[in-house]
């Protein structure tokens, strides 16, 4: 079992739990989140997307609110959906329900959660899959108010990207590296959570 005493620098147990969800999922990237929310509010700040955006009403209601916030136009669509789906207009996936081994698709976004209910239960964080390096490089310091874990102490980066403080702590890391080591975790879900239509949602300042 994985210890964060094991480590002289605890940092470097997100590294280790992003390392082994890439090479799980198949993605070249992955940017670790507190969440599925802050996963997909990074991503659609990082890439090119349509004027308006697309996906089903039926999901949880931060996600219309990231939209709001980030003053995204979008339209909500009468469509189910099972595991993931698609921002139309967009190559980001909302995927917080699915964890599967080689699912990641060349050229998307994928935005996975792992907190309560979901396949991979750490009860708290998220993450992003790519194959952008670029975006790999920039999502990496955003999550965590523009700096470079690379650098330590922090006060040496000298220059720094306009972040958020959106990072998975290092103890939920190895949670989820003892849960992959020891294999507990739910490829699928079984039953997928009746989320409302969010149309019927009003968000407002």
């Amino acid at each position: 079992m994985i210890d964060i005493k094991n480590y002289s620098n605890p940092f470097q147990a997100i590294f280790d739990f992003e390392a082994a969800v890439a090479k799980f999922t198949g993605a070249p990237y992955c940017i670790t989140t507190d969440c599925c929310t802050h996963a997909i509010e990074i991503a659609f700040r990082l890439t090119k997307h349509d004027d308006v955006i697309r996906f089903p009403a039926y999901t949880y209601l931060s996600v219309p609110m990231t939209m709001h916030k980030l003053n995204i136009p979008h339209q909500l669509l009468d469509i189910q959906w099972k595991d993931y789906y698609q921002f139309e207009g967009s190559n980001i996936w909302d995927c917080a329900r699915y964890f599967e081994e080689n699912m990641y698709v060349s050229g998307t976004t994928q935005c996975i959660s792992f907190g309560r209910s979901k396949p991979l239960e750490i009860g708290q964080g998220g993450c992003i899959l790519t194959d952008d390096a670029e975006l790999y490089r920039k999502a990496s310091m955003m999550r965590f108010d523009g700096r470079d874990l690379n650098i330590s102490p922090w006060i040496d980066q000298k220059e720094f990207i306009v972040g958020y403080h959106y990072y998975m702590r290092p103890e939920e890391c190895i949670a989820g590296l003892n849960l992959l080591l020891d294999k507990k975790f739910t490829k699928q879900l079984d039953k997928h959570f009746d989320y409302p239509d969010c149309r019927k949602v009003k968000v407002s300042d």
